[in-house]
């Protein structure tokens, strides 16, 4: 199955009853396992959580901690990309190589890398720990 065709599955057991915009992500590890998340929504919005943070969850969970390809479909006219804490996430259980591609439910792809969503990240080896 296809990373795309696993979000695709995922998003309809999206939680969004308040802005009704489902999304569904799938991400390989490294290890070639597959994990999916979708958005789950909270009546206190900032509660949420994103589908990319559910599926980075389960993967992390299975046990596994790099990522080697995301994908990502929502409704909408066009292909949306992760948001800006998504792609922080993303990027430290990937690297700026990782193949992103984003869909939408009419069958648009984008497909781009973490690199290009992500300029100048922001990574755990630049923290100071003095």
């Amino acid at each position: 199955m296809s990373l795309i065709e696993a979000a695709r599955r995922v998003r309809k057991n999206a939680y969004a009853p308040y802005s009704g915009f489902k999304v569904g992500a799938a991400i390989r590890s490294v290890s070639g396992n597959v994990y999916v998340g979708c958005n789950v929504e909270n009546v206190a919005y900032p509660e949420g959580t994103c589908a990319e943070a559910g599926a980075i969850a389960a993967m992390v969970a299975a046990g596994d901690i790099e990522i080697v390809e995301v994908a990502v479909i929502a409704g909408g006219p066009e292909p949306v990309a992760p948001c800006g804490g998504c792609r922080q996430k993303l990027m430290e259980f990937g690297a700026g190589d990782v193949s992103v591609t984003m869909a939408t439910t009419s069958g648009k792809l984008r497909v781009t890398t973490m690199r290009d969503l992500l300029p100048g990240a922001f990574a755990a080896a630049q923290m100071n720990r003095d």
